[in-house]
């Protein structure tokens, strides 16, 4: 039986920053609670989520300053671009995720935002900040391992 396409993940909004200013640790998939002019705007990829972070507060996940925009045939009934949205994960998961963030140095960060069979899902990933140095040094290996399969396929 053909796998049908809708089941393939639609990116709508990715985070390619992220690589390069973070370690990713952990990642997970979360649901998002959308009002329904936000999943219209998702839909037609006009969604943001570069300086979007997720912060653990009364035991519930809040994707902040992710930018959905307005979705221009609803007028008046439209959505604010920037509203805090709340993250549909389990509740075990969120509490492990809160005492990981309560360690120094870690952050919940947003790293793609894609649509599975309609629904708008986002990956979250637990992530510990770069300094300098390691950005550096990890711009240099992915040089280096550029370099390694350019001769590689000289050879062949």
């Amino acid at each position: 039986m053909a796998k049908d396409k809708s089941d393939a993940p639609q990116i709508v909004a990715s985070n390619r920053k992220a690589a390069h200013d973070y370690f990713l640790e952990e990642r997970l998939e979360a649901g998002l609670a959308l009002v329904g002019t936000e999943i219209k705007s998702i839909r037609a990829g006009k969604a943001q989520i570069k300086e979007a972070y997720v912060r653990i507060e009364n035991g519930q996940a809040t994707l902040l300053n992710a930018h959905i925009a307005t979705y221009d045939p609803a007028a008046r009934f439209n959505h604010d671009p920037l509203r805090p949205r709340r993250l549909l994960l389990h509740k075990k998961e969120i509490r492990k995720l809160g005492e990981q963030v309560q360690q120094k140095g870690y952050t919940l960060i947003p790293v793609k935002l894609y649509l599975v069979k309609g629904r708008a899902k986002l990956e979250i990933a637990l992530a510990r900040g770069k300094k300098d140095y390691d950005k550096r040094a990890s711009i240099a290996k992915r040089d280096a391992e550029r370099e390694m399969r350019r001769e590689l396929g000289r050879r062949e």
